[in-house]
């Protein structure tokens, strides 16, 4: 990372390519830290440059204000983003997360930001149309600082040490806002026990989004159904590794739904009781041993026709409300499994009324 102590660069090189050069970026261009943003970067983080925020796995690397704010500015962040950013850090290196294991993992897995609170509008955060999309550089940047933190810090560079067969696109950045304005129901962090006023960051390992389409059901069960078929599948790590996962319901999802006075809790538990796999589906019908059982919840039951949750409790459904108003589209986005627990943090740190929570951080 660029330091006092690093290389500096001839004044006859283009900046672009020599941070290329030093392999400072995750593929694309990145901007020039130059001591004017740097000093203002670092003032949005409260100054003390030495101060370390975290220590980034695998590497340990040690983050402090001065390389996370070079890592911001790489990735384009004005520094009104910089409080999203550290506090998304913050949260992802509580033990609860496992940052380490999902930096090396063979997994697709990638760390999925989900902002909540006024923090939302005050830096123009897209919770709208094309919400997991390019076209807001908010969004695009504050997750790519994550990813660059994550490679320059935490030291995991594809092929070396992380170790993801595939990966997917939310690795370059996987960052969004609740559309609280469209959403027939309390924000998310909210129901969580924070107050509407406080700004809140959540983080979950996660696979991509899969598209739910529904374009004919008026009803809550017509709707929720094809988003049961999206999570009924033996090839996600839910399945086979239990743990926690993602649901972005669609403002046109949410309001047809709403209307028939269904709570969030009420899809949470529809969505579990009945997004189920066989333990004949999970085992291969045996074909193969045991292998397929060491990762599940011990209750589950281990017998021909039992029923095997997706996750094993409705409350491991995190479900928000995302997206554009034009379109009745809804996504699943499965997470890590049993290995990483999701994390809500609030951006001052302080603890909401309920929930199980160390120095800010809320283990979900």
């Amino acid at each position: 990372m660029p330091t006092t102590q690093s290389p500096s660069p001839r004044n006859d090189l283009d900046l672009v390519e020599w941070y290329f050069e030093q392999g400072w970026t995750d593929g694309l261009p990145v901007v020039p830290p130059t001591p004017e943003r740097m000093s203002q970067m670092i003032a949005a983080l409260g100054g003390e440059p030495t101060v370390v925020e975290a220590r980034i796995p695998p590497r340990w690397g040690s983050l402090t204000r001065e390389v996370l704010a070079t890592n911001l500015i790489l990735a384009g962040c004005l520094p009104a983003y910089a409080p999203i950013v550290r506090t998304a850090i913050k949260a992802l290196t509580s033990p609860h997360f496992n940052l380490n294991g999902v930096q090396a993992t063979t997994h697709m897995a990638a760390p999925l930001m989900i902002v909540n609170g006024p923090i939302r509008k005050d830096i123009g955060l897209n919770s709208g149309s094309n919400v997991f999309g390019s076209g807001c550089r908010a969004n695009a940047t504050i997750g790519r600082a994550i990813r660059l933190v994550l490679l320059n810090v935490g030291g995991a560079w594809p092929g070396d040490l992380d170790k993801s067969t595939l990966g997917h696109p939310g690795k370059y950045t996987f960052c969004i806002a609740e559309n609280e304005e469209e959403s027939p129901w309390s924000p998310y962090h909210v129901e969580q026990g924070y107050e509407a006023s406080d700004s809140t960051v959540f983080c979950i390992a996660a696979e991509g989004p899969h598209s739910v389409t529904n374009h004919v059901a008026n009803d809550p069960e017509g709707v929720l159904d094809s988003v049961v078929s999206a999570m009924s599948t033996i090839a996600h790590n839910n399945a086979v590794s239990s743990g926690s996962c993602a649901v972005i319901i669609g403002p046109e999802h949410a309001t047809t739904i709403a209307d028939n006075r269904w709570t969030r809790q009420d899809v949470r538990k529809y969505l579990w009781e009945n997004t189920t796999n066989t333990y004949d589906d999970i085992s291969f019908h045996g074909r193969y041993g045991k292998i397929y059982n060491r990762n599940l919840p011990k209750w589950y039951k281990r017998e021909s026709g039992a029923r095997i949750p997706i996750v094993p409790t409705p409350d491991d459904i995190h479900l928000f409300v995302a997206g554009g108003t034009a379109g009745r589209f809804s996504a699943f986005l499965p997470g890590w499994g049993h290995m990483s627990a999701p994390v809500l943090r609030c951006l001052d740190g302080h603890h909401p009324a309920v929930g199980t929570c160390v120095d800010g951080t809320c283990e979900l």
